[in-house]
């Protein structure tokens, strides 16, 4: 797609209904809810990225968390995997709070844009390819507005997103993924990190001092140093 502004390319992602299984999905679970959160007005569509339109470092997710932005529509907000987050996000300088609950609550970026390739919370967190690629434009509108020099990809699904949308041409052979792992695409550094999920987090596979220190080192690189 093609857009001008960021405000229209959010529009376009809310309005979103492409791929038929993520849209039964996310309306799904934002009808039967989850017990602990009864009393919300779910979102229940797709979620735009969030952050700083000067922004020269993104964040690169998976897609949605079925009770986390599903519910708020605002990434990573309202779930144990935004706690982490974003309280790395404050230590290191890219948020003004640690903290993230809901799209009113006055959390604000620096320097960085946080975003998905997926933007509906799929089933089990796993997108089909096909709600991958068809969603992959929003994601290059996103990019042709922002001036992006590094990537941090949080799993190994971001890390093959980040490699296929810039890595033209193809690098050979393929970085491949892990924690602290950079890559050179052209003028953009890929940085990868575990994922904040409580998979990793729960099991201290991925600590707050690991995820702290890959966004200190974009924080380095996006300002020119090495």
């Amino acid at each position: 797609m093609r857009a001008a502004t960021l405000d229209e390319i959010d529009a376009a992602v809310v309005a979103c209904r492409a791929c038929p299984r993520l849209v039964a999905w996310r309306e799904q679970v934002a009808r039967e809810k989850r017990a602990a959160y009864a009393g919300w007005d779910y979102w229940g569509k797709p979620v735009p990225g969030f952050g700083d339109p000067q922004a020269r470092v993104l964040v690169l997710g998976l897609a949605p968390a079925a009770h986390g932005a599903n519910r708020t529509g605002r990434m990573f907000t309202g779930d144990r995997s935004g706690d982490v987050l974003y309280a790395a996000l404050y230590r290191t300088g890219f948020a003004n709070q640690p903290t993230s609950t809901h799209r009113g609550d006055g959390l604000e970026l620096t320097g960085c844009w946080i975003t998905a390739p997926v933007k509906c919370a799929p089933p089990q967190n796993k997108p089909a390819p096909e709600e991958r690629d068809r969603c992959a434009p929003f994601l290059d509108a996103e990019l042709a507005l922002l001036d992006i020099r590094v990537v941090v990809a949080l799993g190994g699904f971001a890390w093959d997103a980040a490699l296929r949308h810039f890595g033209d041409p193809p690098p050979r052979p393929k970085p491949r993924f892990g924690h602290g792992a950079e890559a050179v695409l052209g003028n953009v550094t890929l940085l990868g990190s575990y994922h904040v999920s409580q998979q990793n987090t729960f099991t201290g596979r991925l600590t707050p001092d690991m995820l702290e220190a890959v966004l200190t080192r974009a924080g380095v690189l996006a300002d020119g140093r090495t």
